[in-house]
């Protein structure tokens, strides 16, 4: 893990986790094999990405195909989780954790709201993942945003794609 810092980020000195077990379920192939290659922020028509699952998960995306859009969940395993306040390459300014998309989290917990174009031979390929291949699965779901698959749309309602 990295431990240079940018001018104003600051840390803070963690205990060993030990609240949580979290059951990684596959894995996240995607075209970028170094942190540094991926995109800051993707985007929902972008790259094709495929969610590889664990043996005992084949057959979970049965009706998944129904959604056009669904987040995934992963451990963003290659980021630091000790900052507090940060400062993007991009900006300069430095603000909190909480404030930014940044991939550093004290859990490295990454979430996204992708683009499912297809499904094959189990394996949903999906676009608009910016994390690199290998990147643990914890879970994926139907966008939190569409309630029952291709429901009409109603007033109100947020488009995604």
């Amino acid at each position: 893990m990295p431990h240079d810092l940018r001018e104003n980020e600051q840390i803070v000195q963690l205990a060993p986790a030990s609240d949580g077990l979290v059951r990684f379920i596959g894995r996240i192939r995607t075209p970028w094999t170094d942190r540094a290659d991926c995109p800051r922020q993707e985007r929902i028509d972008g790259h094709d990405c495929r969610i590889e699952l664990d043996p005992d998960w084949q057959d979970a995306p049965d009706g998944l195909d129904a959604y056009g859009t669904v987040e995934v969940l992963y451990r963003m395993d290659q980021s630091r989780r000790d900052l507090t306040h940060q400062s993007p390459r991009s900006d300069g300014c430095t603000l909190g954790t909480f404030a930014l998309r940044s991939p550093t989290r004290p859990d490295l917990i990454g979430t996204s709201i992708m683009r499912l174009p297809r499904i094959e031979g189990g394996v949903p390929h999906v676009q608009g993942l910016n994390c690199g291949d290998g990147t643990p699965l914890i879970d994926r779901k139907p966008d939190r945003c569409a309630f029952t698959p291709n429901a009409p749309e109603q007033p109100g309602d947020i488009q995604t794609v």
